[in-house]
């Protein structure tokens, strides 16, 4: 399954517990919440590069499925870790006790990211 393409999110659930959990500050969560953020996954065999724009912040992690990669965090710290694809159209990763399985379907990605009884799921569409 190619996994290229541009999406916009449509719908988040539990943005605001997720984002205090992990340490985000109020006024960034106040500002983040309402805005539709667009990613752009680019993927070239085994290697993705992908690109979250949320309002002005702009994202960009690279990374080769299997391998070890510095990927940077929604706080903005920077984590080594493995992106693992599995099933052929979920993209998998664990960072510092955060996981997050982004899955591929058609036209829709859902991206969900559990931290302790926490479970922020977003959902985007192609554009």
């Amino acid at each position: 399954m190619a996994l290229s393409g541009k999406f916009q999110l449509q719908s988040q659930e539990n943005f605001e517990p997720f984002m205090k959990a992990i340490g985000l500050p109020d006024e960034l969560i106040q500002k983040g919440k309402d805005i539709k953020s667009i990613s752009e996954i680019v993927q070239n065999g085994d290697h993705f590069t992908v690109t979250v724009t949320t309002g002005s912040k702009v994202m960009v992690n690279s990374f080769t499925v299997g391998q070890e990669s510095e990927l940077e965090t929604l706080t903005g710290e920077k984590i080594k870790s493995v992106v693992n694809l599995v099933g052929g159209n979920k993209l998998v990763v664990s960072l510092k006790g955060i996981e997050s399985v982004t899955e591929f379907s058609g036209d829709t990605v859902t991206n969900t990211m559990t931290l302790g009884n926490i479970v922020y799921k977003r959902i985007s569409k192609r554009m």
